[in-house]
């Protein structure tokens, strides 16, 4: 076998684009392709547990690195962010090209999709352009073989002038053909002459001109030819990265400036502007990849893609594709709601088992009170209640949305609600961070990188809050079950209050549109950006891996935050509820402070102050409401919500104060771990102000104008 993983060599990479190698041996290798190709399971087919994920310096872009050894040589692989073109456009696709053309790679592996190679081939052909030494790995040959797709990949590999490997990523004979096809070209002493790009006429004369100095002042340390055409038509990212990587003194050269102004000249000359040489360049791209597969790919006309062409009417179809994301999003939330109860009761027996055991150590070491208090009664139980609360539904919804994905249904999701958000001059992508937010806000204010336009990006980021995340679906569905459904329990009422609970979510999708609207037509004034959006083929999802990825990517990563913020929360709910003025608590005259403006948005004090204390985690405002009603010394919830309804109802409440409980759960300010991530994500405290001030005004109006006009009717 050609493919071994190495059992050391975790630290042979590092979390930054600098690559340390092990050995004098090591090769390193780019993995680089388009979105939904299969190349991150290329990665793990290759380096299976030999990896180590990081960001790239001074970028929030995750990167992958790992270790594997083929027969002959050792290798470090970066899976660099899926691209579609090294003519960057976001952070993602930047980081993908200075990888590439400047991350001193001994080889690229540029991964393509069997079932679609024509679109991939764009992103080989400008790859062939700037690297050493590439091969051309054809991913997921058994899904275009069932597709009737035939590839003739020795002709392939002819016309591109370098190595074509056919795999099929979850076969690791497959990855092996892959790893001796590395080793041979890793033998090769000097580089193939791959295919060269014939651009139009007028664009060679303006590379010959400028060419041959480029090569002198380079060195050879880059492509001159690619380099050249860069220089007709400047990106100031990519100047950046050229003076990094050749210094300074390469682009202030007079010389060279001069011959890139006569090309230029000469082809302002032939009416030929900057934006009509991209024009040009990208045409001739598109036209040599079509006729490559024209030339080599063969396929069933009428049975290609069928199956795949008579689901997306009906998805993606005016009638039915709404209906069908509700009743998939009823689904999820059912899942959820029901299939999240017996897990969470388990991990809240066993958390609270172990506060027992920490309560008993305490009393063996004759603690002070106070200390027990604090550390026990106050940050544990209220960590215990975060994680027994947020984990079970994260670790279902997360598996559910990933799943989704991984089938390739989101896309058909943006593709839907692409209309309605360009109606609101945003990105239809908007729709996949916004899906990410019902499991977490801070996992959709991190989606929403893949949104290229910064002005689109914090579209997203700040209105991703109307959705509400799994952290609130606990006091909502708490609610809905107390005060909206009148049954024991059982299917039906799971069912209703998924349903219930969905509604309430339109009703923020709903205000997302409209903030989204407003914004965009105010503070961030702009025009829609175009992006192409891929449906890829319905694949059938591995559903191991989807569950290992979804957990140690999203739900671990959301839970560490969410359980950083809620251990001091877990210290001042205690010390407010035991600092004592007299005979009252600090608690309950916050409680009273706040009681009269309260009252006027349908809400009491203790609820207005559970809202402010649960700003670390969502997850603890309705115990908190309970401790206070209570007059209890620590955080608590009652076994039932029949006691509870009880509770609430002795202490004022109507139907009145539960919908504006759930309006104002449904939009209210961000929690704090999605605050954080938005400063990270955007680097900015204003536009984290701005999160937190834009849902906390309109959540106040919304609850008085409803709180007025209930009044009304009472």
């Amino acid at each position: 076998m050609g493919l071994t993983n190495a059992t050391v060599g975790i630290k042979s990479v590092d979390s930054g684009l600098k690559i340390k190698k092990r050995a004098a041996d090591d090769r390193v290798i780019a993995l680089a392709g388009n979105p939904n190709v299969g190349k991150s399971t290329v990665f793990n087919g290759l380096t299976g547990m030999n990896q180590h994920t990081g960001n790239w310096p001074g970028k929030t872009v995750t990167n992958a690195q790992g270790y594997c050894v083929g027969k002959k040589y050792s290798y470090v692989m970066v899976d660099i962010p899926g691209t579609y073109s090294l003519m960057a456009h976001s952070v993602e696709e930047e980081v993908a090209r200075n990888f590439i053309c400047f991350g001193d790679a001994d080889a690229v592996v540029a991964v393509c999709d069997a079932t679609c190679l024509e679109r991939n081939l764009n992103l080989v052909l400008q790859i062939l352009e700037v690297a050493t030494k590439v091969v051309v790995c054809v991913n997921l040959v058994d899904e275009a073989k069932r597709k009737k797709i035939k590839i003739d990949l020795n002709s392939l590999s002819d016309k591109l002038g370098v190595p074509v490997v056919a795999t099929v990523a979850r076969k690791k004979r497959s990855l092996s053909r892959l790893m001796d096809t590395l080793d041979t070209v890793m033998e090769e002493k000097e580089r193939k002459t791959p295919l060269k790009i014939d651009y139009p006429q007028e664009i060679e004369t303006a590379i010959d001109i400028i060419e041959p100095l480029v090569r002198e002042k380079s060195e050879n340390r880059i492509n001159s030819r690619w380099l050249s055409l860069q220089l007709l038509d400047p990106d100031p990212s990519l100047m950046s990265e050229i003076d990094s990587y050749l210094g300074e003194s390469f682009l202030k050269d007079t010389a060279l400036n001069e011959k890139v102004q006569q090309a230029i000249e000469m082809l302002r000359h032939k009416g030929i502007t900057t934006n009509k040489i991209k024009d040009m360049v990208v045409s001739s791209l598109v036209l040599r990849a079509e006729k490559i597969s024209q030339e080599t790919v063969t396929y069933a006309k009428e049975t290609y893609s069928g199956t795949d062409r008579k689901i997306d009417r009906i998805l993606t179809s005016k009638w039915a594709g709404y209906p069908i994301m509700l009743l998939l999003l009823a689904l999820i939330f059912w899942l959820t709601i029901t299939g999240a109860n017996y897990p969470s009761q388990m991990l809240s027996t066993a958390l609270f088992w172990f506060q027992d055991r920490l309560t008993d150590f305490f009393h063996f070491i004759h603690s002070p009170n106070w200390l027990y208090g604090i550390l026990v009664l106050g940050v544990y139980r209220v960590l215990a209640w975060v994680v027994s609360v947020m984990l079970p539904p994260m670790a279902i919804f997360f598996p559910l949305f990933t799943l989704l994905e991984d089938a390739g249904y989101l896309p058909r999701v943006a593709y839907n609600l692409d209309k309605p958000f360009k109606r609101c001059s945003a990105c239809g992508k908007q729709a996949l961070t916004m899906c990410m937010g019902f499991g977490c806000n801070a996992a959709g204010i991190i989606g929403c990188r893949i949104i290229d336009s910064p002005r689109e990006r914090l579209l997203a980021i700040l209105t991703n809050n109307f959705v509400p995340c799994n952290g609130r679906f606990p006091t909502l569905i708490s609610i809905i079950m107390m005060f909206f459904i009148f049954t024991a329990g059982g299917l039906s009422s799971s069912l209703l209050s998924a349903l219930l609970l969905t509604a309430v979510i339109l009703l923020g999708i709903m205000i997302t549109f409209a903030v989204t609207k407003l914004l965009s037509k105010t503070i961030l004034k702009g025009i829609p950006s175009s992006f192409t959006l891929e449906l890829p083929p319905y694949r059938k999802p591995q559903i191991g891996h989807v569950i290992i990825r979804s957990i140690f990517d999203r739900t671990l990563f959301v839970l560490s935050r969410a359980v950083i913020v809620a251990a001091p929360a877990g210290l001042v709910i205690w010390l407010m509820a035991n600092i004592m003025i007299g005979d009252t608590s600090l608690l309950s005259l916050c409680a009273a402070f706040l009681d009269p403006f309260a009252k006027l948005l349908g809400l009491d004090g203790v609820i207005l102050l559970a809202f402010i204390l649960g700003l670390p985690a969502n997850e603890i405002v309705v115990p908190i409401i309970i401790m206070a009603y209570m007059a209890k010394e620590s955080i608590l919830e009652l076994d039932s919500l029949t006691e509870i309804k009880q509770l609430f109802v002795a202490n004022g409440w109507t139907w009145v104060t539960a919908i504006s409980t759930m309006l104002f759960s449904l939009i209210h300010w961000p929690c704090s771990t999605t605050l954080l991530t938005i400063k990270k994500e955007t680097g900015s405290w204003k536009w984290t102000g701005l999160a937190f001030l834009i849902p906390t005004v309109i959540g106040l109006t919304t609850c008085f104008l409803f709180a007025s006009a209930a009044r009304l009717f009472i």
